[in-house]
């Protein structure tokens, strides 16, 4: 089934959820591992949005919430939030921490999209 890529990030509510996203995406995924607490992670928020609306077709924007899906952030060795880690393929193949504007996000992604580099991990 084909859908349209939302313009609107994706809430993972749990890890099979999650593997189902990532491996079954044809298209490039960001997830934003973050935390309510988190005032960064509320900072970016709203860049998050604005990037998945302008990427819909590009690349998914996904959001996992450390603290209700824990899990993914132990399996992913996340030790700081904001975390952004950008998949492809099913396998992740760059990382970045900190609250970042709409602009870096954009940058960040697109410059390991356009790169074809061989992944980091």
């Amino acid at each position: 089934m084909a859908l349209s890529p939302p313009a609107e990030p994706v809430e993972v509510l749990d890890a099979a959820a999650f593997d189902a996203l990532i491996s079954g995406s044809s298209l490039p995924v960001v997830v934003d591992f973050w935390a309510a607490w988190c005032g960064p992670c509320r900072m970016m928020a709203p860049e998050l949005e604005k990037v998945a609306k302008e990427a819909a077709g590009q690349w998914l924007v996904v959001k996992v919430d450390t603290e209700a899906v824990p899990e993914l952030g132990e399996r992913f060795r996340i030790r700081s939030i904001p975390t952004l880690a950008l998949f492809r393929g099913g396998r992740e193949v760059n990382r970045v921490a900190g609250a970042r504007p709409a602009a870096d996000i954009r940058m960040f992604v697109s410059s390991h999209l356009t790169s074809e580099t061989t992944p980091k991990r």
